[in-house]
């Protein structure tokens, strides 16, 4: 299902649409785009509390961004901004499918599932869940899949805090998987690679790490642990969808994330350690 919903939500952070649509704003460059769109749910807040809750990021990227973006838009005009441009961008990429019978029943279980998650503990399922819900179907499927992957976000934090893995150290440990590179992450999260080494270090100290850089039986016992908490922390949609209805709506999305692969916009690996549905 992660890998379903995940495609679809993606879309916001590579569709050209969506990038235009925050300079036109008013936003400068991408990354103001991406911490100013994804932050805006929670207000013109911080970058101590961006930098809390996206988790993974060097304090200093969201500092060159947020709080200067609210001085170039409002987060409502960015949130309308991104909203229309995610529409827009899911037009293009699902064709004649976008308006079609599929998207409105999937919209509607999505939005079930969605709807029926705590948002105690988790700031960004909880600001995103204060938004009004869209009209349009594929706009509703999209709210949808993002709310519930930031729900999952938010547990996967709490599975990491848990697991005494910060989000350097969890880069690293994603890394010594082999799920994405270690040159595209310190790139994409601002991280150098005198910080990168001193987390390497620490991670060997504790045994998780081999000074080959590769994870220990016991770094890999660790991330299966924490991948196996964030599964479980993410089963309260699922678990009121039911499994019929879940089933269902697994089929509906699988197509939709297929055709989106398909058509290249979202790159792979990328920073999300997204891989297609397979």
């Amino acid at each position: 299902m992660w890998q379903r919903y995940e495609t679809l939500h993606a879309v916001v952070y590579f569709a050209p649409e969506v990038a235009e649509a925050m300079v036109r704003v008013g936003l400068k460059g991408f990354w103001m785009g991406y911490f100013g769109g994804r932050a805006a749910p929670m207000g013109p807040v911080g970058p101590e509390l961006v930098t809390a809750t996206f988790y993974n990021f060097h304090p200093s990227m969201p500092a060159r961004a947020i709080p200067d973006a609210w001085s170039f838009a409002t987060p409502a005009a960015v949130l309308e901004a991104r909203t229309a441009a995610v529409g827009a961008a899911l037009r293009r990429l699902l064709g004649d499918e976008v308006d079609g019978p599929a998207v409105a029943e999937a919209a509607e279980l999505a939005a079930r599932a969605a709807g029926a998650c705590s948002p105690q503990g988790r700031p960004l399922f909880a600001a995103h869940l204060g938004l009004p819900w869209p009209e349009e179907p594929h706009l509703r499927l999209w709210h949808a899949a993002t709310l519930l992957r930031e729900h999952r976000g938010d547990g996967h934090v709490a599975a990491l805090l848990t697991a005494g893995l910060g989000g350097l150290e969890a880069h690293v440990v994603l890394v010594a998987a082999g799920v994405v590179d270690a040159e595209q992450m310190r790139r994409a999260r601002g991280w150098s690679e005198d910080d990168w080494a001193s987390a390497e270090r620490g991670l060997v100290d504790r045994g998780l790490l081999e000074p080959s850089g590769g994870l220990t039986e016991e770094g890999a016992r660790l991330r299966r642990e924490v991948e196996a908490v964030t599964d479980r922390l993410a089963m309260e949609p699922w678990d009121h969808l039911g499994d019929e209805a879940t089933g269902r709506l697994h089929e509906l999305l699988d197509p939709l994330a297929r055709r989106i692969v398909a058509s290249g916009e979202l790159p792979y690996p990328n920073p999300m350690g997204l891989t297609p549905p397979g």
